[in-house]
């Protein structure tokens, strides 16, 4: 479903403009943007958590060469399921 998508359906489901939904959706992916830029998780409770993890440099392979590669230290951003939407899933 992309973002066009999520926006007609809740413009649908709730009356208000797409444009409204719109703001309000950009607003809110804006939100958890700028949670875990800061270091911070987002949590939505009965959906799931956004964090930030810290993965350890290491040493990779170019597959082209074979040669070692040094990949520094980094922050990815990760998302875990809440029980309730993994339940949810399973049962549909």
């Amino acid at each position: 479903m992309t973002k066009a998508e999520i926006v007609e359906d809740i413009a649908t489901k709730t009356g208000l403009t797409k444009k409204d939904v719109a703001q309000a959706t950009d607003q809110f992916l804006e939100s958890i943007s700028q949670a875990l830029a800061g270091g911070n998780h987002y949590e939505i409770r009965g959906f799931g958590t956004f964090k930030v993890k810290a993965r350890k440099s290491r040493m990779a392979r170019n597959p082209r060469t074979g040669d070692p590669v040094p990949v520094p230290d980094r922050k990815v951003p990760i998302f875990k399921v809440s029980k309730e939407l993994k339940d949810m899933v399973s049962n549909a």
